[in-house]
């Protein structure tokens, strides 16, 4: 699933050939089509798809702003505004081409969804190989909820009293460390990779319970979620599985993984250990994490 860097990454390459331009049409998918025919939640959810093209067609996109792992584009027609809010799922992604042939990848050229034609000839692409994602078209963000409940940027000030208010919290008192960063309430845009690679850093065991972390540990591991975080913008995301950028190149991150399926711990040489742990494969090193 691409988190915050890598998200990142794909709202800096499509940025600047969408903004200020107006969306003439929407195109979906066959895919997209009968699920919505099927009465399933396919893509575009919580609204049909003439709707959805009703309130997004003739529009021009005023700004387009990464939060957490959403994408998000602001559209104005006239006085009118509307808000696009698109997650990527597990392995989906946004390229702006002139035609979709021009998609280098041929996953993600076979399995585009929705296709936003643009004023000046290009085409912005919505790409799912397995149609986990979705792309919301709302009025305001009062009306998707759990948006409004997402944790400040890990970058921004506030960030670390707000994630350090979460330990006074019955909710993950009683569970382990790596279960509460993962939750985009607490610290925004942290996934499993980089949980796993904070928690290395930190020395921390993803397994030990969050009330029993000292609050140096505690205030440590926010410092190396945010530099990792750091680290993966820098080295354009981590490309694995089937992560790309908007012009289809890869992200190197995954050069500097230390634990995250890696066989040898870089710093002791212990063999790396896998737990699931929230239904999430954790890899750590039982030597360097405690």
């Amino acid at each position: 699933m691409p988190e915050l860097p890598e998200v990142e990454h794909v709202k800096r390459g499509i940025e600047p050939f969408v903004v200020d331009q107006k969306i003439v049409g929407v195109h979906f998918s066959n895919k997209v089509k009968e699920g919505k025919a099927a009465n399933k939640e396919t893509i575009i959810k919580g609204m049909e798809l003439d709707t959805f093209q009703m309130f997004t067609q003739q529009f021009i996109i005023e700004k387009v702003e990464r939060r957490s792992k959403y994408i998000v584009f602001y559209l104005k027609k006239q006085h009118e505004h509307r808000i696009l809010i698109s997650h990527l799922g597990m392995a989906g992604g946004f390229f702006v081409v002139d035609k979709i042939e021009d998609i280098t990848n041929t996953n993600y050229r076979k399995h585009w969804h929705v296709v936003f034609k643009l004023a000046n000839g290009k085409l912005l692409v919505y790409s799912d190989i397995r149609r986990f994602g979705e792309i919301r078209n709302v009025a305001s963000f009062d009306a998707y909820p759990s948006f409004l409940e997402i944790a400040p940027e890990p970058f921004e000030d506030g960030a670390l009293s707000h994630y350090l208010s979460w330990f006074d919290k019955k909710l993950y008192q009683n569970k382990p460390i790596k279960q509460m960063i993962l939750d985009h309430r607490v610290i925004s845009g942290c996934g499993n990779i980089y949980a796993c690679e904070a928690l290395f850093r930190a020395g921390i065991h993803p397994a030990r319970l969050s009330k029993d972390l000292k609050h140096q540990e505690r205030e440590m591991v926010f410092y190396y979620v945010r530099e990792v975080l750091e680290v993966g913008i820098k080295n354009g995301g981590t490309s694995i599985s089937d992560y790309l950028h908007a012009d289809g190149s890869k992200g190197t991150m995954q050069l500097h993984l230390n634990v995250y399926k890696q066989k040898q711990c870089k710093v002791c040489g212990t063999d790396i250990e896998t737990q699931v742990i929230a239904t999430r494969n954790s890899h750590f090193c039982p030597t360097c994490q405690k």
